[in-house]
């Protein structure tokens, strides 16, 4: 089960630090709220799991839509001149917490409950 996962994660990692790809200043904030808001939706994804509830159209849906409209967000908020980024980054950042919070009561619980 958690072997896929794993697998994407190291993959990841050895490709982003391999690779000679820069984000450009200009768009560090956005894509600094696009990655907190997909790790948001993995653990929520991994959180529905946990609790039987996942479903794919929706954990595809709030993955796209959440990224496009918190970077949308920081777009206009550079725009503007305020730094809209920041209340992205503090829900999302949240959200991830407590998703992980929810997990680790999920993984820690479970061999309790199987004695």
């Amino acid at each position: 089960m958690w072997l896929l996962p794993i697998f994407g994660l190291i993959l990841g990692l050895v490709i982003g630090f391999l690779s000679p790809l820069n984000i450009p200043v200009d768009y560090a904030k956005s894509f600094s709220v696009a990655i907190i808001v997909a790790l948001d939706a993995v653990m929520g994804g991994i959180r529905a799991y946990k609790e039987e509830t996942f479903d794919t159209t929706i954990f595809m849906s709030g993955f796209f839509v959440n990224i496009i409209m918190a970077s949308f967000l920081a777009f206009i908020g550079d725009r503007i001149g305020v730094d809209l980024y920041l209340a992205a980054i503090v829900a999302f950042g949240t959200r991830l917490f407590q998703n992980i919070s929810i997990i680790r009561r999920h993984i820690i619980n479970k061999p309790q409950k199987n004695k």
